[in-house]
């Protein structure tokens, strides 16, 4: 598609930009860390992560949007077996790619060696737009693999496969965000939307509240399988973010890469 990078890169950089200033304004927590150094290792990683989908590029012959051209001109998948509107297709891929991404992200706690690789998310003891893109590489690299695997299946339209990138990026980096809403509107957007309330709790050092709201844009998935909680158990003030053990390591960006490796 022509503009898909101008249009993915301009709308990732306007939404990283406002919620920044916005959490820089009106934050709902204090900082644990510096933001110096944190934003250093979390902004190193996401470059490290674009240059890794930028290798598998080279290496494979489609990725996400590709995947979903090729699956059109073969005739394969469910949605290019259906006479539907075109902007039917559309909706339902983007709905049903993002119960995909849910039910990733429940595979990514539930199974052992892909908790090694996702912990690394969890690692960082802020909670900011920065933490929404704080994924380990290999991760990254699972993720799309899946992802297409879902395109081909789904027979899902290139534009449905762009918006729904362009606006899973910006859902993660909004819940992400280390901001105030107000408790009015935060009770009514999550009844469709993650909210940056709603998914701070997944960032708890509780287990438990670690193992719930895993969504990443509709709240719905949550509330529908039974994995949604609305609010921590030690508030949001005095709540810990990461892992069971503190300490500094997560803001080092050697050490976050080779989290996945440690007996830790």
């Amino acid at each position: 598609m022509e503009y898909e990078l101008f249009l993915r890169l301009g709308t990732f950089l306007g939404l990283f930009a406002l919620f920044a200033i916005i959490e820089a304004k009106v934050p709902r927590r204090p900082r644990t860390q510096p933001r110096q150094t944190r934003w250093f290792t979390n902004l190193s990683i996401i470059v490290i992560d674009s240059l890794t989908l930028r290798l598998m590029a080279l290496l494979m012959p489609l990725l996400a949007v590709g995947a979903a051209l090729d699956a059109e001109a073969q005739g394969w998948g469910a949605f290019n077996a259906l006479s539907l509107p075109m902007w039917v297709k559309i909706v339902a891929s983007m709905l049903l790619l993002d119960l995909a991404i849910w039910a990733q992200h429940v595979a990514f706690h539930k199974v052992p060696v892909l908790w090694r690789l996702h912990r690394v998310h969890h690692a960082d003891r802020d909670f900011d737009v920065t933490t929404a893109l704080r994924f380990h590489p290999v991760e990254i690299a699972a993720s799309m693999i899946i992802k297409i695997g879902m395109v081909y299946l789904l027979g899902a339209p290139a534009l449905g496969v762009i918006l729904f990138e362009v606006v899973l990026n910006g859902s993660a980096m909004f819940n992400h965000a280390n901001m105030r809403l107000p408790l009015g509107m935060d009770r009514w957007l999550r009844l469709i939307l993650v909210t940056p309330d709603m998914h701070r709790v997944h960032h708890s050092i509780h287990r438990d509240e670690t193992d719930s709201n895993y969504g990443f844009c509709l709240s719905i998935w949550d509330r529908m399988f039974k994995t949604y909680t609305d609010q921590p158990r030690d508030g949001h003030d005095d709540m810990v973010i990461g892992l069971q053990w503190q300490d500094d390591n997560p803001s080092k960006l050697g050490w976050s890469l080779m989290l996945p490796f440690r007996r830790k």
